[in-house]
């Protein structure tokens, strides 16, 4: 079958060259001036568009892939627009060439599904839950667990890698629950050292994911005290606090020097007061009252 000039001028102008007509009459094999391999191409594609070359488009996606930390495994075969990528990890991903584009340059990172759910997984069986799945009716910062009492309940991710909620069929209100009294201290930028007494539930997760506006800043706990419920922690906090602006009043530190890096208006003092706070949470666990 012949090869027409102006299809032979066509493909030159479209960066290719035709090397023979195959199967019937409208399908050719176009030779990529690129990167020198053939492909079987229709006449009408040639003719109308600009053709592909599988071989160039197949170069780009592994180098994509590889630029992405990702390992190309190949097309995927019922959508022309996504691909299969091997993880970091070793599990296999499905995306989009474009999404694979963007985590190349930069604009984001891929994310294993597998290993997120594992994540979620571990941060659920850490609490005593277990992780069901999406909470849709909540949106995509929620999930659905199953306590170990049996309840469900749609709990927000970061409630849940914090610990700031309760079972609404066998939880305590903070009230009823166990707490602490603990002292933290702090060194915030352009300040000298700072201590903090307060009372929580949970005082852990109150300084890493309440108090701090940024995780980078420098705190830590000095000392906590178990109460038995959050009523009388919070009836001895207030004594105290009410003993050291008592007699300790050049110690108060204006909540406007501190604000710009910790969610807290009042309870914070000067580094100078933490032998007297420890003291006072020394005195508290050994019984003695030492606020009353």
């Amino acid at each position: 079958m012949p090869i027409h000039e102006h299809w032979h001028a066509t493909a030159a102008a479209k960066g290719f060259e035709i090397t023979c007509r195959v199967d019937d009459r409208y399908h050719l094999m176009l030779r990529c001036e690129a990167c020198g391999q053939e492909h079987r191409s229709k006449l009408h594609v040639l003719m109308t568009s600009q053709p592909l070359c599988p071989h160039c488009m197949d170069a780009r996606w592994r180098a994509d892939a590889e630029a992405a930390g990702l390992v190309w495994l190949g097309r995927d075969p019922e959508d022309r627009h996504y691909g299969f990528y091997q993880a970091p990890c070793g599990h296999r991903l499905r995306r989009q060439f474009e999404l694979v584009k963007r985590i190349a340059a930069g604009e984001c990172a891929h994310r294993c599904e597998r290993c997120q759910n594992e994540k979620e997984e571990a941060e659920a069986k850490a609490r005593g839950w277990s992780l069901i799945g999406p909470a849709p009716t909540k949106g995509p910062g929620h999930r659905r667990y199953r306590h170990s009492c049996g309840h469900e309940q749609e709990i927000a991710r970061a409630n849940m890698q914090s610990g700031r909620f309760n079972c609404a069929s066998c939880g305590e209100g903070w009230s009823t629950a166990p707490s602490f009294i603990y002292c933290m201290r702090f060194a915030l930028p352009g300040l000298a050292p700072l201590v903090k007494l307060g009372f929580s539930r949970n005082p852990d997760s109150r300084l890493h994911w309440q108090l701090k506006r940024s995780p980078d800043l420098s705190g830590h706990i000095l000392r906590s005290v178990p109460i038995r419920n959050g009523h009388t922690a919070q009836s001895l906090e207030k004594k105290m606090h009410a003993a050291l602006r008592r007699d300790h009043r050049d110690s108060v530190i204006p909540s406007e020097r501190y604000r710009p890096w910790l969610r807290v208006k009042s309870e914070i003092y000067a580094a100078g007061l933490q032998p007297v706070i420890l003291k006072l949470l020394d005195d508290l666990d050994t019984g003695l009252r030492a606020t009353d």
